[in-house]
């Protein structure tokens, strides 16, 4: 299987928010369960069709999400196996000062799916730069969510990103949006 699912920031504190609006992580994702619940869906098709998972998490240094507190753990409800991989961040770029280029050479990974939280931030970020990578990533159309922002509901944002990483053509590998129901795993 030379195809990788990454699971970016699908966290307790983001998933509730920190309860101060614009504070720390800002305000609670839009329908976390319903997002969860389709990110379980695919990554139980990943792990069927040997597809590695990558659980990306991301932590500060201090306040929130700082390593081991509650904000940073795995959400409630993420299904979680033990062959499954993490990896922690300090960067909206899942790549940035960490092993996952590497992970992904490894494992002779060619292709990657991506959903997770938030849009605009980690799940935009990590798109763009596996693009810049040589990278085809299959964005996760409805299995990715933002809290939203003063100007953006959180559906608009999403929505957005769906349009626009779909339409990015420079850098040679495209992305591809695609729901969650729609989504299959091609050896």
């Amino acid at each position: 299987m030379n195809t990788t699912l990454l699971i970016i920031d699908v966290q307790q504190g983001l998933c509730e928010g920190d309860g101060e609006g614009d504070g720390g992580g800002g305000g609670a994702a839009f329908e976390s369960p319903q997002v969860i619940a389709r990110i379980n869906t695919v990554s139980a098709r990943a792990r069927a069709a040997g597809a590695p998972v990558i659980f990306i998490q991301h932590e500060s240094a201090s306040g929130y999400l700082e390593f081991e507190t509650d904000a940073w753990q795995l959400a409630r409800g993420l299904r979680v196996e033990p062959a499954d991989l993490k990896l922690r961040k300090t960067t909206p770029d899942s790549f940035l000062r960490t092993d996952l280029q590497v992970i992904l050479q490894q494992h002779g990974v060619k292709n990657l799916i991506i959903c997770g939280m938030h849009t605009e931030f980690c799940v935009d970020t990590t798109t763009r730069r596996a693009l810049a990578l040589g990278y085809p990533v299959i964005l996760v159309a409805d299995a990715h969510t933002s809290a939203g922002n003063a100007h953006l509901s959180a559906t608009q944002v999403v929505a957005h990103h769906n349009a626009t990483l779909a339409n990015i053509s420079s850098f040679g590998p495209r992305v591809r949006a695609v729901s969650a129901a729609d989504l299959r795993f091609e050896p």
